[in-house]
């Protein structure tokens, strides 16, 4: 998947936390840590203090190694974890001392995940699976169906609404699941490895979608290894070793 490289603005990574307020940021977090105890008095620290802010309709990549903590800060941003160590503001709202069903919460109304395996409910149809989200948030029958429908026209699957994933291709099951991230116009879309599983044609056909969501003024977050697909981001951020070790804004 070849795209045109962008000239980039590398941004000071050891810029103070106080450079821009967190209320001003759709993401914002401060020293944020996160250390797994492994028994025998063994730590191991999977992200060193990271400070990041993502402002709102930005498109941004995380790239890094395996084992270099950019799935663990994809797990704290989706407020799927909670930090160790360190504050994390998302949406204004200060999350990272919230319990889990607080998280949940947020979870359902601020973030729509895209993730590599599709994550849908084999025995649902298309709609059903876009529904969910709206269901868990208490949004009447009538109003769900209607608000699925549009979700699933907007990445091109009205006509395969009422199919269940068995019957659909892997592109197709990616287009509901982004259909699904969409259904409660949340803050952010969380997409990780979006492109993992599908053929190369398929994957460009999936980040034409997210750019065409990011123009429509979403906010992306896209986790990825693969540096072709982190070239569609307009902001590519690399960890290593639990810190940012570069942030590059392209002109």
């Amino acid at each position: 998947m070849e795209k045109k490289m962008a000239t980039a603005e590398v941004l000071p990574i050891d810029r103070p936390a106080t450079w821009a307020a967190p209320d001003s940021c759709m993401i914002s977090t401060e020293d944020l840590w996160k250390t797994y105890d492994m028994g025998s008095e063994q730590q191991v620290h999977a992200l060193r203090g990271v400070n990041l802010r993502i402002h709102r309709n930005e498109y941004v990549a995380i790239m890094g190694p395996s084992g270099s903590g950019k799935s663990t800060l994809m797990n704290l941003i989706g407020c799927l974890d909670s930090p160790s160590k360190g504050n994390y503001w998302l949406n204004g709202q200060l999350v990272s001392e919230l319990d889990d069903d607080e998280l949940a919460r947020i979870r359902n109304k601020e973030i729509g995940f895209v993730f590599q395996t599709f994550n849908l409910l084999a025995r649902a149809t298309a709609l059903h699976n876009v529904e969910l989200p709206l269901i868990y948030a208490g949004v009447p029958a009538e109003e769900r169906a209607q608000r699925a429908k549009a979700a699933l026209t907007a990445v091109g699957m009205e006509d395969r609404m009422h199919h269940k994933p068995s019957e659909l291709s892997g592109g197709q099951r990616q287009r509901v699941a982004i259909a699904r991230a969409l259904v409660n116009k949340p803050s952010i879309i969380l997409a990780d490895e979006p492109t993992g599983n599908l053929d190369s044609q398929t994957g460009l056909e999936i980040m034409a979608v997210l750019d065409r969501l990011h123009a429509e003024g979403n906010t992306i977050v896209l986790v990825t290894h693969e540096h072709d697909i982190a070239e569609y981001a307009h902001r590519i951020i690399s960890i290593r070793d639990g810190v940012v070790a570069k942030d590059e804004k392209k002109r």
